[in-house]
Parts: C-alpha cells; sequence; structure tokens
C-alpha cells in the first residue's frame, strides 16, 4: 500500500497579472471566492484529504498569503468578549489545529515545474501532494480526498484530469492515454501545451498532483520545456516506466479562476451549490432572485 499524503505543496508565488488592478496590491490567491480567500478553499481541501504540512512556495511581496493564516489576537479578544464563538471558529482559516506551516521562496519564475523543485527540502523523501489554488473542484468530496483513495491503491504519479474543448489544448499537459480502469487512465506519454492539431488527446491535467519524491531529482536538472520553463509534465513524462503514471478522472465540476470569466462562475456556482457556500444555507435562496432579475434587465437592452 501507496504512503499516506501528509504534506501538500502550494505553488502561490506568481503575479496574478490577469487580475490587474486589483492584484497590485493583494495576491491572486487572496481573491475571495464567496466568503473566503482562493488559498483557504485550497487549504480546506487538502486538510480534508488528510494533509497536516503546508508548504506555500512564495515570493516575499506576497507576504498577506502568509498572514491569513496567522494568529489575530486582536480580533480573538473582540470575538471571546462579545461571546461569538463560530466566528472565532472561522479564524482558523481552514487549518487543522495540528497543522505545520513551511515558507519557501521562488526566486524566479521558472515554470511549475521550478516551483515545486524549490519545495524539496521541505518535501524529503516522501510522497507529496500539489495544489493549484486557481483550479477550484466543486463536489461533496473535495478532488484531493479523491485522489488520496485512488492513490493508496496505485501509487506512482497521478494527476487530475478532466476533458477539454481540442481548441484549448495549448493551454495545458495532454495526455496520450492507454487503458483505461474506471476513473484511472493509464499515461503512455505527456505532452506539455500542444498545438490542437498536435494534440495525442484532449484529456488534460489539472491542477492537482500526488508526486513520488523521486520527481524532485529530475526537476533538479532544470531541464527547460515550452514556453522556456521548468515543466512538471515533462518530468513526469521522463518517469514513465520507472513509476506508475495514471490520471484520475475526478467528479465535480472545475472552475478556472486563472481568469476573470472563470473566477466570477465559480463565486456563482458556490454561492448557489450547498456543496459550496458550507453553512449559509440561505445564501442561494437570495441570490437566484437577484441573478434572474440581472439576467432578465440585461437580456431586454
Amino acid at each position: 500500500m501507496a504512503q499516506t499524503i501528509r504534506k501538500v505543496v502550494f505553488p502561490v508565488a506568481g503575479l496574478g497579472t490577469r487580475f490587474l488592478p486589483a492584484t497590485k496590491a493583494v495576491p491572486k490567491e487572496m481573491l475571495p471566492v464567496v466568503d473566503r480567500p482562493l488559498i483557504q478553499w485550497a487549504i480546506e481541501e487538502a486538510a480534508a484529504a488528510g494533509c497536516t504540512e503546508f508548504i506555500f512556495v512564495t515570493s516575499p511581496h506576497k507576504r498577506a498569503i502568509l498572514e491569513h493564516f496567522s494568529p489575530a489576537p486582536a480580533y480573538e479578544e473582540v470575538l471571546t468578549a462579545r461571546g461569538k464563538d463560530d466566528q472565532l471558529a472561522l479564524l482558523q482559516a481552514g487549518l487543522p489545529e495540528t497543522a505545520k506551516i513551511t515558507e519557501v521562496y521562488q526566486d524566479q519564475p521558472l515554470g511549475l515545474g521550478h516551483a515545486i523543485w524549490c519545495a524539496h527540502e521541505a518535501v524529503g523523501d516522501e510522497p507529496f501532494a500539489v495544489i493549484l489554488p486557481d483550479d477550484m473542484v466543486l463536489h461533496k468530496t473535495g478532488c484531493l480526498s479523491q485522489m488520496v483513495k485512488q492513490y493508496e491503491e496505485v501509487g506512482g504519479n497521478l494527476v487530475a484530469v478532466e476533458t477539454v474543448p481540442r481548441e484549448h489544448t495549448s493551454r495545458y499537459g495532454v495526455l496520450n492515454p492507454g487503458a483505461e480502469t474506471g476513473p484511472l487512465v493509464e499515461v503512455k506519454g505527456l505532452v506539455e501545451k500542444p498545438s490542437p492539431e498536435a494534440a495525442p488527446s484532449t484529456l488534460a491535467i489539472i491542477g492537482r498532483y500526488i508526486l513520488d519524491p523521486s520527481v524532485m531529482e529530475d526537476l533538479s536538472q532544470f531541464n527547460k520545456g515550452a514556453g522556456g520553463e521548468i515543466q512538471i509534465t515533462d518530468t513526469l513524462a521522463r518517469l514513465i516506466g520507472s513509476l506508475p503514471l495514471h490520471g484520475f478522472r475526478f467528479d465535480g465540476r472545475r472552475y478556472d479562476c486563472g481568469n476573470r470569466a472563470g473566477f466570477l462562475a465559480a463565486n456563482l456556482a458556490y454561492a448557489l451549490s450547498p456543496n459550496g457556500a458550507g453553512d449559509q444555507s440561505d445564501l442561494g435562496e437570495n441570490l437566484r432572485p437577484m441573478l434572474q432579475s440581472i439576467i432578465d434587465a440585461y437580456s431586454a437592452t
């Protein structure tokens, strides 16, 4: 049986230029979906999957992310005095009580593979998860929890995948798929950001990974691929044959919060879904008529 996944890496050093000017002073990962920032949704997903060590690959100008997970004595004092225990619990920001936080810096924007490599000392010699907070998956069971269950059976390297429009393959790492067993897809090869006509399929990797620590050795060679960056996709492709590699078709709907349309869609979906809004059961009920009135108003113009 595969090792337990205790550690999770969050590559959050990027500038978030697609959301300027909002991200000039506020990190993209701190933009809220409904009532909590993107990074907190990611933390909660990882904690629900059993992770207890949270590794942030960040940069010095993004202090707000770590501050969000730091103690807040002024708020704690006021809420305690007012007996607002529910709000007090929210200050934990989704972290389990036993959580360990590690911060490492990515000094240059050299790609996702490089960001993951920056965490090599914190990861050590055990398998670990990677979550890209931009990708949100709405389902009653978190995407990483689903993956951990599958990983316990197959080990190796495991990536979350979904079918994308062929015209979008140049945005993703794309599988050359083999045999399928339930939600698992054998991976015979990988291509990073292929053109639609060159893509081996339309089955693409989204921002969830469970990786064997041996990926760090390959990443340490700093081989550059698509876009002149160090790509985790290239490393996984090179390790095929020495380690099992599977794609996992997850349950749930993914929202790409790396662009404005996807971010707005995620806010609406999480607000309207009982699986997204948490204990705010009246949120969707109140939002639906407002949303319909907006649609009606702009449909008439």
